[in-house]
């Protein structure tokens, strides 16, 4: 934990090691998630989502270091992410893209503010979650913010504009003007970069597929990464799809951790 502010000391000091704890956070729950598809994909099952990887986590025998932790982490990384969108740190500008990605920003902090209420309400007990120890009340709750057709056809487009950004970052390599690893390790980062923005965005981009059929059917569309990974097993090879997705996931998570070391956290700019 940051110490109190002294004397020439800003916010900026202390904000920094919050914001690398977050993008580890962010790689520990991508890890876990990764070994879930993996696994289903190798028992034929369609994987779980975010809150099963947090629940993996929260529920280890670890649990009593690993949850506050993941609570303290998420929470830097969703003030880090709004710190992004709000004060543009980044330079996406005011055009139509880079709005889209700054409320896609947006976007990503609340996703994680669920996931960090989530992790406390399993870590604490049933305070969050209405009188159902395990969560999943909170969970539900969390769950019916995605409406009807309307709204699941506006969340279609932001998925999809999310997810090209993600592959678009990737094949253009993007990410490399936020973060400058070690020589001897970027190889290393490019290939985890490459791999788990392409995987990451294939999974919005599906999302925002089946939003938009929601949408389109006038129904209230909920669809988030577990539907995904649902749709991605149901296709022709879809175990082979399925693994190829974790191993994606794995990726992800590798250069999540890269992030956490070498990303250049630019609040200096805010």
């Amino acid at each position: 934990m940051p110490g109190p502010v002294t004397a020439g000391t800003t916010w900026h000091d202390w904000f920094k090691p919050f914001a690398r704890l977050g993008y580890g956070a962010r790689g520990l729950v991508y890890l876990v998630l990764a070994f879930f598809i993996v696994s289903a994909a190798l028992t034929t099952g369609s994987g779980g989502d975010s809150k099963d990887a947090v629940r993996f986590i929260t529920q280890s025998t670890a649990s009593a270091v690993l949850a506050p932790l993941l609570i303290v982490s998420l929470a830097g990384y969703c003030l880090w992410r709004l710190v992004q969108a709000l004060f543009d740190t980044d330079d996406h500008g005011f055009d139509p893209l880079g709005l889209a990605v700054r409320a896609g920003l947006i976007g990503s902090a609340a996703s994680y503010g669920f996931l960090m209420v989530y992790t406390f309400s399993l870590w604490w007990g049933s305070t969050f979650s209405s009188g159902d120890s395990s969560g999943d009340g909170f969970a539900r709750t969390a769950a019916a913010f995605i409406g009807a057709g309307p709204v699941s056809l506006t969340l279609s487009v932001l998925f999809a504009i999310v997810g090209g950004a993600h592959i678009w970052k990737a094949v253009s390599r993007k990410y490399r003007d936020h973060i400058k690893p070690s020589p001897m390790v970027g190889w290393w980062v490019d290939l985890a970069a490459i791999g788990g923005l392409c995987a990451r965005g294939l999974v919005f981009l599906i999302i925002a597929f089946l939003l938009f059929r929601h949408g389109l059917a006038g129904e209230e569309g909920r669809a988030g990464l577990a539907d995904a990974l649902d749709f991605i097993a149901g296709l022709p090879f879809g175990v082979w799809l399925l693994g190829a997705t974790g191993a994606g996931f794995f990726l992800f998570a590798i250069y999540s951790f890269a992030e956490s070391i070498w990303r250049r956290i630019n609040v200096e700019d805010a």
